[in-house]
């Protein structure tokens, strides 16, 4: 194959994540809610009854389907299966930047406005209870912050025998913060607090 060749071939493709195929991808909406001419944010307690993460707060969302034709779709889906409104219940949905996790996964965040509260009914399959908080508070409360530390154990018949330094390489240390949002008895971490986190930086000068 010559040079031309390979070139030719390149440019003719769209850059974009390496390995995406093998990343889980998921999209949340973040929902901006108005109570007593307030804005609030609105979460959902994880039902007991999920067998993954029962009983952690999160924004409604979940893993993009075959069936969904982009991020934005599989997010406005989510929303309206868990908290049990109409497609015509969310508006101004609006894309902020995605997070590429350490863990193999992608999530497209969207924020959005539901002028009604009154018309959701959570999916109690998923949903325990919905509540929301001012953005007033997140805006002046700075999250706890804390470091997770991975150590890396290569397999028992890892070749070292190839690797410059065997079995005394130095391996890099590699850790992960993670965030702690209090309000009232409520803990908000993980990515829903990263992701709150990034949204509270991209309006912070507004």
């Amino acid at each position: 194959m010559n040079i031309d060749s390979i070139l030719t071939t390149l440019a003719e493709k769209e850059p974009g994540i390496m390995g995406l195929e093998n990343f889980r991808r998921s999209a949340v909406l973040i929902p901006l809610v108005e109570r007593n001419s307030e804005t609030h944010i609105l979460f959902e307690v994880r039902s007991l009854n999920m067998r993954r993460q029962p009983g952690d707060i999160c924004f409604p969302g979940g893993r993009i389907d075959s069936n969904d034709p982009t991020p934005q779709a599989c997010a406005i889906r989510e929303t309206v299966e868990e908290l049990g409104i109409s497609n015509q219940s969310i508006s101004d949905v609006t894309p902020i930047d995605y997070v590429v996790s350490d863990m193999g996964r992608i999530i497209y965040p969207f924020v959005g406005r539901i002028p009604d509260v009154k018309k959701i009914m959570p999916n109690e399959s998923e949903v325990g209870e919905v509540f929301t908080v001012p953005l007033s508070h997140f805006q002046q409360t700075k999250p706890d912050s804390y470091k997770v530390n991975f150590k890396v154990i290569p397999e028992e018949d890892f070749p070292f025998n190839l690797i410059v330094g065997g079995e005394n390489y130095n391996w890099q240390i590699r850790h992960m913060e993670e965030l702690f949002y209090r309000y009232e008895d409520r803990v908000i971490w993980g990515l829903t607090a990263k992701i709150l986190q990034h949204f509270l930086t991209l309006i912070s000068d507004k």
